[in-house]
Order: C-alpha cells, then structure tokens, then sequence
C-alpha cells in the first residue's frame, strides 16, 4: 500500500542543496514523487512511498541537509502517481 504527502518546508531551504539531498534520500528510501524551490522561499515536495518510508522522508525533511535550518513542515494529503523522483523547476 502506497502513501502520498504534500510538504511544505519553511526555514532556511533554499540555496542549501535541500532538494538534491532530498532527491538522494528519496532515492535510498524507494520515495518517489518530486521536490520544487517555490518562490515565497519554501520547500515543496510530493512525496509517495510505502507508510514507513514516507514517516522517513518526513523525518528526514524536518532536519535537512547540514546547512538547512529547518523550521516547519506543513503535511498534507498529496495526489499523484509517480515512477521516480524529480528535481522540478522553481513553482
């Protein structure tokens, strides 16, 4: 059974390799969805995955690359059907 989240990351994300580090964990972690720079300065990432991989992600979203300084994540119900993980344009 597949889960799908919607997550936006607050705090310092942008410009801190946040979205290659994310698409690497994804990576390791059999996530697949995709992860933007959006243009209020946040992070937002759609993430599907069996329910323990997505408790994972979310995890590691909440600490981030070294440099991040995360300060929330807002979660919530995602959509999609995904096959891999991509790094999208800034939204």
């Amino acid at each position: 059974m597949k889960e799908i989240k919607n997550l936006k990351i607050f705090g310092r994300v942008q410009g801190v390799f946040f979205r290659e580090s994310m698409s690497r964990k994804a990576q390791e972690l059999g996530i697949t969805g995709w992860v933007r720079n959006c243009r209020d300065g946040t992070v937002e990432a759609m993430i599907q995955g069996t329910p323990g991989a997505v408790a994972a992600m979310i995890e590691w979203a909440g600490i981030g690359p070294a440099s991040a300084r995360v300060e929330r994540i807002d979660i919530g119900a995602g959509s999609g059907d995904f096959t891999d993980f991509a790094r999208l344009d800034t939204d």
